[in-house]
């Protein structure tokens, strides 16, 4: 998305040579990214505020018109793609640089002043935005690319491939064609390889009271200057009257009012567009400056900012102009690092069940799923809505991002006083990936608040038994090791799931499945409560950055003192080696046993096992074995026949 905003491109910069001065110009620069198609220009196309297109306007008059609308016009590039293409010629032409034909000039109402040099080389045979202008106004069309279905007669044939009719260039493909032609124009002086950008300016500015004073003065000779330093910060008045109309700096002309050096001025009344102070925020959060906008020493022990985390429609406007922030500050010797982020994660939106009401003229009006009462099919599908203050129907839109022209957005306040904070985080962070969209269900809140009572029931009866004793490894069974193995393969998958990966909906399924197997885990001797212990204490450390406050309340209970100074369980390597492995063992394909072998047992001691067991037997007996496939430690799998 940035690539696309900034709109980076390799080209060349070519010059057509004008056989006399226009408007103090001797030659015309164009900006093209297919030299290739050079031989094919048939006309030179030049914006409406173009210098040749004024000079047209002031010899030739009725063109004032048709250059006046084309100036006036604001249209976006994805319109101009599929509006009319109208032009006219200005009488002029250009000379082209490798052929010295006679090129005509026209104004053409799409092209961009400020792209490139407001002008372009118009190849009708290959740009099917210069084939519709050609074909309206009778314009050659040569064909100097050829492929597989290239007819220009119907169409631009706008993909590469072989050169013809292009002089010594004939047979050349795009990138040999590219930098031969570049090559050639660069030894003639008529142009040079060359990178552009698209990039629009920013405006920063805004007609609105909230925002930063932009610190400028408009003096009374027309100049502008800076607000001095010792007036700086300038401040927002606070007696101000909200109208929703008008910015209360603006409809105050006292405000405005002050002086510079002596003459009267007053000060600019437009705020800064928001994204001038968050666009570099993260850096001033790290430095404590009395009167600078950074201290280099604070801001580079922190930055550059280990984790971005923000919603998709962020990833152009903030990032990107924090990006530009931050290589400032960088220039500026305030910062050492090159970018303000380390990594990004782009968070998914929230959905939710919409409901509306459409009236004769198709207006809909749209009801919050708070005032719609549902029944639901066996599927958990809505099948009837109802609202609640006149128990009529109302129709079901669907699932859709939460936003106010829907109603449908949640209010967490509602939710939290029905069931904790803890549980929304928890439903939240659970209901789906980070970078994905969540569906927001009750039913999934409902699921997410059981689980944490199930959590506190297994801490509660876990207290209730008494202290325990450590674990003690040597003495352990073998079911006791299989449940201190998943506990602790628990906290390696739980760790890289959050640091690494930003899983948080793997990393809680796996403190679910752990914390349903200790609620069933025997609680007999001193062993078994000990590996309890342990893995109790394992939940609740790993749940603390999603659920803290019934995190902290249970690790008390479990005899600790604070959970948010508690460090971070640390898987133990030793106990997840595995003594033996489930074997999974087919015949030609299909499942026929399953056989528990040593961990380090080799791969003719598997096959033999696999072979000798009898449901196996049954499918192999009297027939031969063609291969055996043994995946280690997995699967082993007979073809026999």
């Amino acid at each position: 998305m940035q690539k696309n905003w900034i709109g980076r491109s390799e080209g060349v910069e070519i010059k057509f040579d004008l056989p006399h001065k226009i408007a103090e110009l001797n030659e015309l620069e164009v900006y093209t990214t297919r030299p290739d198609t050079l031989y094919g220009v048939s006309y030179v196309a030049v914006a409406a505020q173009h210098p040749i297109a004024l000079a047209a306007v002031a010899q030739r008059p009725e063109l004032a018109e048709f250059v006046e609308s084309c100036k006036n016009a604001k249209l976006a590039e994805a319109e101009m793609a599929t509006m009319e293409k109208k032009g006219v010629d200005t009488g002029f032409t250009a000379i082209h640089p490798l052929t010295g034909e006679s090129i005509p000039i026209w104004v053409a109402n799409f092209v961009l002043m400020g792209y490139g040099s407001g002008a372009v080389m118009a190849v009708p045979g290959h740009d099917q935005r210069d084939f519709e202008f050609a074909k309206a106004y009778d314009l050659p069309i040569k064909q100097v690319v050829t492929g597989d279905d290239c007819d220009i007669s119907v169409a631009a044939y706008t993909e590469k491939g072989k050169l013809v009719n292009s002089a010594e260039f004939d047979g050349l493909d795009f990138e040999a064609g590219f930098n031969a032609i570049a090559d050639k124009l660069a030894a003639l002086g008529k142009g040079n390889k060359t990178v552009n950008y698209r990039l629009r300016d920013w405006g920063v500015s805004r007609q609105r009271y909230w925002g930063a004073p932009i610190p400028m003065l408009n003096l009374e000779n027309g100049e502008s200057a800076p607000v001095p330093t010792e007036q700086l910060p300038v401040i927002l008045p606070e007696d101000v009257v909200m109208d929703g109309v008008t910015s209360p700096i603006k409809a105050d002309p006292e405000w405005a009012k002050t002086s510079f050096n002596g003459q009267l001025a007053l000060r600019e009344t437009d705020t800064f567009d928001t994204f001038m102070e968050s666009s570099w925020y993260y850096a001033r959060y790290t430095s404590q400056p009395s009167n600078a906008m950074l201290d280099p020493a604070e801001s580079n022990y922190w930055l550059p900012v280990d984790q971005y985390v923000g919603g998709i429609e962020h990833a152009i406007l903030h990032l990107l102009y924090s990006r530009f922030f931050h290589k400032l500050l960088r220039d500026e010797g305030l910062v050492d690092s090159d970018e303000p982020y380390k990594r990004l994660l782009c968070q998914g939106m929230v959905l939710a069940d919409s409901f509306y009401r459409e009236d004769a003229a198709g207006k809909k009006t749209w009801y919050s799923p708070a005032d719609v009462t549902t029944s639901k099919d066996e599927k958990g599908r809505i099948i009837t809505a109802t609202l609640d203050s006149d128990g009529e129907a109302v129709i079901h839109g669907g699932m859709t991002k939460m936003s106010k022209s829907k109603n449908n957005g949640i209010d967490p306040q509602q939710v939290i006083d029905l069931y904790g904070a803890d549980t929304v985080r928890l439903f939240t962070m659970f209901a789906a990936p980070p970078e994905q969209t969540l569906e927001w269900v009750d039913s999934g809140v409902e699921g997410a608040n059981r689980f944490l009572k199930r959590v506190w029931k297994l801490v509660t009866e876990h207290v209730a038994l008494g202290a325990t004793v450590k674990v003690d490894a040597a003495q352990l069974t073998k079911s006791q090791q299989d449940l201190r193995r998943h506990v602790h393969q628990t906290i390696a998958k739980v760790s890289d799931d959050i640091e690494r990966r930003q899983t948080f909906n793997t990393a809680i399924a796996a403190i679910m499945e752990l914390s349903n197997h200790l609620l069933k885990a025997p609680s007999e001797n001193e062993q078994d409560r000990a590996i309890l212990q342990e893995g109790i204490e394992a939940v609740v450390l790993m749940l603390t950055p999603i659920t803290p406050h019934i995190s902290h309340e249970l690790w008390q209970a479990l005899g600790h003192d604070n959970v948010h100074i508690a460090p971070w369980p640390q898987a133990d390597s030793a106990a997840m080696v595995e003594a033996e492995k489930l074997i999974i063992v087919q015949v030609n394909g299909k499942l026929r046993a399953k056989i528990t072998v040593a961990a380090d047992a080799s791969k003719e001691t598997v096959e033999a096992l696999g072979q000798a067991d009898s449901n196996v037997q049954n499918f192999i007996d009297g027939k031969t074995i063609r291969k055996v496939i043994y995946v280690p430690g997995k699967l082993l799998n007979i073809v026999a026949n």
